[in-house]
């Protein structure tokens, strides 16, 4: 097999990497020859090798070392890394991810030099342009030419579209699946709340985020508060989230499987990342979700997640109402736990017999 051509995944974020783990499993299962870029969009430990590391993943054959930037230096410096490889390895397909700069890049690279584009979890949208990743989605999905939906949702937005979808499954549903059997623990007494807090619309507003702020001091008057804080938060607000005479307690960002542990526990979940709402409904936590629109409606269906604006008495007010509600996800819209085997099948089917 080693003189077949082979699949790129391109992935640069912390939740690309989650998703590429029980996808590259299934292509090792099926014997299809495959490669791994990292652009380095997520270049901090916290944020990228120990995630690596908890999800077993081998060292990406490729780490271009992008970095942070503005989005337009970032996905630019991505362009030409990336096109450098693709010359070099043309693979029969390159796998994109999700929805961050990496994954534009990677599809309109692919798609300029005429390397057909699958894109896994397509089709997802929150219908607010104002995101960079809504932009990110619909361009990836708009060039991209096999799309591996998570929800029927997904695939219904993308047939208005005018584009086919295919429906897996959460190809995260699958890594949660697969790590639920290992004892997954973290050194913090319950109860307490759990907070994300890093999306653009949120840190890139001072007021939004000082909003968040305060509602978290309200709230940790009555239950523990512990916020992981992402890089990018980090070096926005370093003197608040280093504040005096507060009760929440500020921690560097974790790996997946201690992430996953702390969510399953958390009496509540506050954040404003897409795959943590997600993986709140699936473990069964509330969550408190602090945007205008969401990605996964399904969660909100559901009630297993609250939107809410950010102001400090909307967010405690969410909180007190979701903190004791019974999160019932037996109806579950991600899919059976198989996406993973589904995409590596269809690449397996038609790119082994060359008919992709």
């Amino acid at each position: 097999m080693e003189d077949r051509k082979i699949i790129l995944h391109i992935v640069g974020a912390r939740p690309q990497f989650i998703k590429l783990a029980p996808v590259v499993r299934a292509f090792q299962e099926m014997d299809i020859p495959y490669k791994v870029l990292h652009t380095g969009q997520h270049y901090d430990y916290t944020m990228s090798d120990i995630h690596f590391a908890s999800l077993s993943l081998r060292d990406p054959d490729y780490h271009l070392g992008i970095g942070s930037d503005s989005h337009a230096r970032q996905t630019a410096r991505m362009l030409e890394g990336i096109e450098d490889v693709l010359i070099k390895e043309l693979p029969e397909m390159v796998l994109v991810y999700g929805d961050t700069n990496s994954t534009l890049a990677a599809a309109l690279c692919a798609a300029k030099l005429g390397i057909r584009v699958g894109h896994v979890e397509a089709g997802v949208r929150s219908y607010n342009k104002k995101m960079p990743e809504e932009i990110n989605r619909i361009v990836a999905d708009h060039i991209s030419n096999h799309h591996f939906c998570p929800t029927t949702t997904a695939v219904n937005i993308l047939k208005k579209e005018g584009i086919e979808g295919i429906l897996t499954g959460d190809v995260m549903y699958d890594a949660l699946i697969s790590v639920q059997e290992q004892n997954l623990k973290h050194p913090f007494k319950d109860p307490f709340v759990l907070v994300t807090i890093h999306r653009a619309e949120n840190t890139d507003a001072p007021e939004k985020f000082m909003a968040v702020w305060e509602s978290l001091k309200l709230i940790s008057k009555r239950l523990p508060v512990i916020f992981p804080a992402h890089p990018r938060t980090k070096n926005k607000f370093p003197c608040v989230l280093t504040e005096k005479g507060t009760d929440i307690q500020v921690i560097d960002p974790v790996s997946y499987l201690t992430m996953l542990a702390m969510i399953r526990d958390a009496r509540c979940m506050i954040t404003d990342s897409g795959g943590i709402q997600k993986e709140a409904f699936l473990l069964g936590t509330p969550c408190v979700t602090v945007r205008d629109t969401t990605e996964w409606p399904e969660t909100v269906d559901a009630g297993a997640n609250r939107l809410v604006e950010a102001d400090k008495d909307a967010i405690l007010d969410a909180v007190l109402t979701m903190k004791d509600k019974k999160v019932i996800n037996s109806d579950n819209p991600f899919g059976d736990g198989h996406a993973s085997l589904k995409i590596a099948g269809f690449v397996r089917d038609n790119y082994l017999k060359g008919r992709i």
